[in-house]
């Protein structure tokens, strides 16, 4: 797999739009788990050693009534501070007169936080206009996201197509073992997938399956499974499908349809497997 990473490119004194992904765990304002944070660490570490502007973009949660303040990034000001040891500036948008006057604010290795790509339907949506709204922002875009990659977002797949494009380290180590595994596998080869949400994975999953020869399901998705083959899933929900659409569900819907067969499996059944981590 060929891609372009930062090493490749002269960053200083260069505005760099850094798509991260901080949708971390959080409960009561407090971040419950910091490993996406520190995760970032060393692509935020190079790209501030060698001069480069940052201006850090992430979704939270899913706000869907536009700026709601329970989705703000800025309660992870403090918290990026503490575990990247520097200094963070933060814009109560992620466009316009806030955004532009952070980006114009910084000085060659600094970072500034927009807020909540998701605030704008335009995000989610991958409208053009928004693109060009973020783009307008820096001179570089990396994408340090693995993790939200498989979305077709303004943030994470719009802006690589108007702007100079590169691999942050994360994106770059996940890429290589991605590729790595499902080019040249020792076999056998297992692939486990998790997630709360099927939808957004199909594609994905439908791949897999051809190529590996375990594929495990976790989280949320791998109830959709167990409630198809008539498992009681008490108090657990599960993604269905319902028409084009899918929802989640607490109780049996018998509209509702598994997506297994999408997957080209035509010999394969799902098989529970049950346990507890030690």
């Amino acid at each position: 797999m060929n891609f372009k990473t930062i090493r490749e490119i002269d960053v200083k004194g260069k505005t760099v739009l850094l798509r991260a992904d901080l949708n971390v765990p959080a409960a009561d304002g407090k971040v419950t788990d910091t490993t996406r944070i520190d995760r970032l660490k060393p692509t935020i570490d190079y790209l501030s050693h060698h001069g480069a502007r940052i201006l850090v973009m992430s979704h939270f949660g899913r706000p869907k009534k536009g700026a709601e303040p329970e989705f703000s990034l800025r309660f992870l000001v403090p918290v990026l501070e503490k575990h990247w040891g520097k200094k963070i500036s933060f814009a109560d948008d992620c466009i316009g007169t806030p955004a532009v006057t952070l980006a114009g604010s910084l000085q060659n290795g600094e970072i500034g936080l927009l807020e909540n790509v998701r605030f704008h339907a335009g995000e989610e949506d991958n409208d053009p206009d928004f693109v060009r709204a973020l783009s307008e922002l820096g001179n570089l875009y990396v994408n340090d996201a693995f993790s939200s990659a498989h979305r077709a977002h303004a943030s994470t797949e719009g802006l690589a197509h108007v702007m100079p494009t590169a691999a942050g380290f994360l994106m770059e180590a996940e890429l290589n073992a991605l590729t790595a595994a499902l080019e040249k596998p020792q076999r056998p080869m297992a692939a486990i997938v998790g997630g709360a949400k099927i939808s957004t994975k199909l594609e994905l999953l439908g791949n897999l399956v051809q190529k590996a020869d375990i594929l495990v399901l976790g989280g949320g998705m791998a109830n959709t499974f167990l409630w198809a083959q008539g498992v009681d899933m008490k108090a657990s929900t599960w993604p269905i499908r319902r028409g084009k659409s899918w929802r989640r569900r607490r109780r049996p819907d018998a509209t509702s349809s598994c997506p297994w067969t999408a997957y080209g499996a035509k010999n394969s059944k799902p098989t529970p497997i049950t346990g507890s981590a030690p």
